[in-house]
């Protein structure tokens, strides 16, 4: 068998193929496993590869010099997952007092809720989410217990109180773990404003107590939607689709989750996301998606040219961070992601004032 990579096989897309047709593997050269584990590595989802690899009984067919990577990449997870459970049961801890449940997002309810989005997962923070007028309290009980804010610039503190969805990142002071503390999932200058009240009534316990609590399914998919679509940086934007199709997966056995999504966009003003989700994850992992769900999204859609436009970045910007897996487009595109992203979440004026003072005072400062 040649070294090189199979003819049939894009190279930029090897990490593609092998997603959604793992059988591809049994072909693959040492070549082609060491540019796929680089691919995956830099997608963060070597770990994830690994669960893919043995969920379709394909390890066997994994060379052993590959194997290696994917094995350690599981027991990182493994060590990453138990350190996850016990950070999430110390943060219900410090907010026992404050009488305030602990609803967690993204990555750390995926781990507590024992679902398959978790498995082989790496995330740097637990993220939770409180309303509003709980902030203070919740900030109070986490310093009291070890959490210290990591942004001590002025105008640091500012943007994040008075424009952001979150406080600045807290890091305990001995564990170094990091909490972000947010009371809505998306900033108060964003163009769209999904309630957060509505969020946190429709919260789901996790486990036997009601302390720590997740969003609801259909909630917990589209606030994975939003983090994936309004965010700017795309380091982990692979992941983050897998995530969702894990998900869709997942949620997707009960009729009731396909009825109640388009709907619930709808009410939290996120049918955008939904549809560039729904899209990418069809186009890009070849995710089997029910099309009536299909044609309801649509209705949120842009403009047919827009949406040629717009998967010209994304198809781009949602594979790895990998130099075999650019063109060159590929820088172009995540950049012009970045200032979309920065440009939904702020007004003109306010933008200006933020990049401004980030590329020219900040730096002085420092």
């Amino acid at each position: 068998m040649s070294d090189n990579i199979q003819s049939d096989i894009d190279p930029r897309r090897l990490l593609l193929q092998c997603l959604r047709e793992p059988v591809l593997i049994q072909s693959f050269t040492l070549s082609d496993w060491d540019l796929l584990i680089r691919q995956a590595r830099a997608a963060n989802i070597l770990g994830s590869l690994y669960y893919l690899l043995k969920e379709t009984k394909l390890l066997p067919s994994v060379p052993d010099q590959a194997l290696r990577h994917l094995l350690w990449a599981e027991k990182v997870a493994q060590k990453h997952r138990q350190a996850v459970q016990w950070e999430v049961h110390m943060i219900a801890n410090a907010l026992k007092d404050a009488d305030v449940p602990v609803v967690l997002l993204k990555g750390a309810a995926y781990v507590m809720a024992d679902l398959p989005a978790a498995q082989g997962r790496l995330f740097s923070d637990i993220d939770i989410i409180v309303s509003k007028d709980a902030l203070g309290a919740v900030e109070a009980a986490l310093m009291l217990h070890g959490w210290e804010s990591t942004h001590h610039d002025e105008y640091d503190q500012r943007y994040y109180r008075q424009w952001m969805h979150e406080l600045p990142p807290m890091q305990h002071v001995k564990r170094m773990t990091v909490v972000d503390l947010h009371h809505a999932i998306l900033p108060e200058t964003a163009a769209v404003h999904p309630d957060s009240k509505k969020l946190l009534d429709a919260t789901i316990c996790v486990g036997s107590g009601s302390q720590i609590r997740m969003l609801a399914p259909v909630d917990m998919v589209l606030h994975s939607m939003v983090h994936l679509f309004y965010e700017g940086e795309f380091h982990h934007g692979l992941r983050d689709l897998i995530d969702i199709q894990r998900l869709f997966t997942h949620f997707g056995k009960d009729p009731f989750f396909w009825s109640a999504l388009v709907p619930r966009a709808r009410e939290l003003e996120l049918g955008r996301p939904l549809f560039y989700a729904l899209r990418y994850m069809h186009l890009i992992l070849q995710a089997d998606i029910p099309q009536h769900v299909m044609a309801q999204a649509k209705d949120s859609a842009p403009h047919a040219l827009f949406v040629a436009f717009m998967d010209h970045l994304f198809m781009r910007a949602l594979l790895p961070v990998h130099l075999s897996c650019d063109d060159w487009f590929t820088k172009t595109a995540r950049n012009m992601l970045y200032v979309r992203a920065n440009w939904l979440r702020m007004p003109p004026f306010l933008l200006l004032r933020h990049l401004f003072h980030k590329a020219f005072i900040s730096p002085r400062d420092a």
